[in-house]
């Protein structure tokens, strides 16, 4: 067979060299892509945890409360307050 001839080796060398650039930088933007990924399911994570934590405190608040309303309903009725005496208007 012949030698390639010393343009076709140039045009070669210069497709490779482009195509290794773009796989490079599509390796880059990859590994970028796969690293916002990450950090968007840390925060999900971070973020359903405190929610969590945020529910649990609501319902103890809430029982709590119900608690107390139930003890004051059984502690009895309440006196009845006294009412103020109504002012007259002045015209």
């Amino acid at each position: 067979m012949s030698k390639p001839s010393s343009r076709s080796t140039a045009a070669r060398r210069n497709a490779e060299a482009l195509l290794g650039n773009a796989q490079k930088r599509e390796a880059g933007l990859r590994l970028e892509r796969e690293r916002e990924n990450e950090a968007i399911a840390l925060k999900t994570a971070r973020l359903r945890e405190l929610r969590l934590a945020k529910e649990a405190d609501d319902k103890a608040a809430a029982d709590k409360a119900a608690e107390d309303k139930a003890a004051r309903s059984a502690a009895g009725p309440r006196a009845p307050r006294a009412s103020k005496p109504r002012r007259s208007r002045q015209t």
